[in-house]
């Protein structure tokens, strides 16, 4: 491992506070909860990734809640394709914008963390009986893609908004995966599409009372 002793007592590879390490944590930590899951990746496990100590890891991050938003969040497979998805959705115009929103989440999030978004359904079931990681999950809110999305359409009410979108995809991603309530849990991307695209829709672009405030 990079930190191991040298013979004269000191430890050897990259300096603890290096920029690269914490990237090489990042990096580790989205490989591992793509091929364990939430539950299944250690810090122990990211921290051999990175070839550093699993006390970097706490030391940077804290918790493992806090490190799997922070590798949702920042630059690297995650972000480039939220933030390239972004781009799409607001050059293509806001007709059919819920729809093309709902596709998105599916494509980037579905790819990125498994068929059953098992990182982020177990980061759903902590904030449901947590604070910290339902304080993670607002804050995921607050800095991620849906709200760059609502700041780049120049509507009014931008936090009312993003509340109300959020509170459609944090129930459907519970209801899908978490209750696994039918028929959402088993239905093809087209129905969730022509059941909730509407109501995104309305949220997105359309007046809503207070508007006029």
């Amino acid at each position: 491992m990079a930190s191991a002793a040298s013979p004269n007592g000191r430890r050897t590879g990259r300096p603890s506070g290096s920029p690269p390490n914490r990237e090489a944590i990042l990096a580790s930590a989205r490989q591992q909860f793509i091929e364990h899951g939430y539950d299944g990746a250690t810090i122990r496990g990211i921290a051999a990734g990175a070839d550093v100590d699993a006390a970097l890891v706490h030391h940077y991050f804290g918790t493992k809640e806090r490190l799997l938003l922070t590798s949702l969040q920042e630059s690297g497979p995650a972000q480039q394709a939220v933030e390239g998805h972004l781009g799409n959705l607001v050059a293509a115009g806001t007709d059919g914008l819920g729809e093309r929103l709902i596709r998105a989440t599916f494509e980037v999030y579905g790819s990125l963390l498994g068929p059953g978004w098992g990182s982020l359904v177990s980061l759903l079931r902590s904030a449901a009986t947590r604070e910290d990681a339902a304080g993670m999950l607002r804050e995921g809110f607050a800095r991620g893609g849906l709200a760059q999305l609502i700041r780049a359409l120049d509507v009014p009410q931008p936090q009312v908004r993003m509340a109300l979108i959020g509170s459609e995809l944090v129930g459907l991603a519970m209801a899908r995966f978490v209750i696994r309530l039918e028929p959402v849990a088993s239905a093809d991307i087209d129905s969730l599409v022509a059941w909730y695209a509407p109501t995104l829709q309305r949220y997105l672009t359309e007046p809503l009372p207070g508007d006029e405030a």
